[in-house]
């Protein structure tokens, strides 16, 4: 009896718990987005091959760019392309595009939370009226380098321009000739702008040429980096330090390069 009785009382216990409903586990709490940061897009439209679409609200052109403030499908995000007649309230694609982040411009005076340096498409996506875009297995560019091909050039075939007259001053073939016995030391060159690249890697990029050496020979043009800046056109005069065989990284390097220059006009 004593057997039975407690098989009964096992089994009512047994039931009493699958009539019982236990509680769910607590959900964890839902992932807060991170808050964006003070005049930075929360979502900034990411370059893809088709480019970035959106409608032009303001441009600003300087320094050979045309700066476009877009408003795109992600919210309003400005652009840099070589200058051009863009208008207000027109569509447009940037493609090719590097993203640059808290980018500041020296020449307008004004820091931008985030920038796509490109080229201006046509309504396919493709370049339209720009530049021809880099011959293919052209080395790429060190991260955050706007596309050469996309700077700004002037016009080259007629330029003469005179010697500086400094006492280390010299023409820009003479630097390519005796590169390796300038490396290091500082010159003074006086020739023409004739494309520039600004910002980049935390200086402004420019070409120099002064009529002296040749396009066989490729001692036509020097490439100058700076602080200082000048315009496309521009007939300069720098001073700065003789480097040779400087690598960049990402298989781009100079064989000769004045660095650390001034800039005068």
């Amino acid at each position: 009896m004593r057997i039975v009785m407690t098989t009964l009382g096992l089994a009512v216990v047994l039931a009493s718990c699958e009539n019982q409903k236990l509680p769910d586990p607590p959900k964890p709490p839902p992932a807060q987005a991170p808050a964006p940061q003070p005049g930075r897009p929360a979502s900034a439209p990411a370059p893809t091959a088709a480019g970035v679409r959106g409608k032009v609200l303001e441009t600003i052109d300087a320094a050979g760019y045309t700066y476009l403030r877009l408003q795109t499908a992600s919210g309003e995000q400005w652009a840099a392309v070589t200058q051009a007649t863009v208008q207000v309230g027109a569509e447009v694609v940037i493609v090719d595009a590097t993203t640059m982040q808290d980018f500041e411009s020296k020449t307008l005076n004004r820091k931008f939370p985030t920038i796509l340096f490109g080229s201006l498409g046509g309504e396919a996506g493709g370049e339209a009226g720009g530049e021809a875009a880099a011959p293919p297995g052209q080395a790429q560019l060190p991260p955050g380098h706007p596309p050469m091909s996309a700077a700004p050039q002037a016009v080259v075939a007629d330029v003469k321009v005179e010697k500086a007259k400094a006492a280390n001053g010299k023409i820009v073939a003479e630097v390519w000739a005796d590169r390796t016995k300038l490396a290091g030391q500082k010159v003074s060159v006086q020739g023409k702008v004739v494309k520039v690249s600004t910002g980049v890697m935390g200086k402004n990029w420019l070409h120099l040429r002064d009529g002296s050496g040749t396009d066989e020979a490729k001692d036509n043009d020097l490439t100058v980096t700076s602080q200082g800046l000048a315009a496309v056109g521009d007939v300069v005069t720098i001073e700065g330090v003789v480097y040779i065989n400087k690598d960049f990284g990402a298989g781009y390097s100079y064989a000769v390069i004045v660095e650390e220059a001034s800039v005068q006009k």
